[in-house]
């Protein structure tokens, strides 16, 4: 399976929609999407991943790197994890949270609420 990146404008925020597997093939294609918002001068980034139906460490490793890279230019990144997994089900969000690193994110349900300055992330 290949992953697929598009990119989206959601009011200030870049909204990077992921569909795949977010795996050690394939995940430079969304470390290089994240530098290249950054270097556009875009400091608000979304992570859509609600199409991710796997992610390995070296999936978790690029989100890692990339809260770390925006918080360091003075950023900021939301995650969108698959339906109903800020709650339960989703790969992603099984991963995020065996590994220890889910309470590192904002996730939010879907793009609208990520962009929107009065919405609460969801709680880990």
């Amino acid at each position: 399976m290949t992953l697929k990146v598009d990119e989206t404008e959601q009011g200030d925020w870049t909204v990077l929609r992921i569909r795949g597997e977010l795996d050690l093939v394939t995940s430079p294609v969304v470390r290089q999407s994240v530098h290249e918002a950054v270097a556009e001068g875009r400091r608000d980034v979304v992570l859509d991943l609600s199409d991710v139906f796997f992610c390995d460490s070296s999936g978790v490793g690029v989100l890692i790197a990339s809260r770390r890279l925006m918080k360091s230019c003075g950023g900021r990144l939301r995650l969108i994890l698959p339906a109903r997994g800020a709650e339960d089900g989703s790969h992603v969000n099984k991963v995020l949270g065996a590994l220890g690193v889910r309470r590192l994110f904002d996730v939010y349900p879907d793009a609208r609420s990520a962009a929107d300055e009065e919405c609460s992330p969801l709680s880990a």
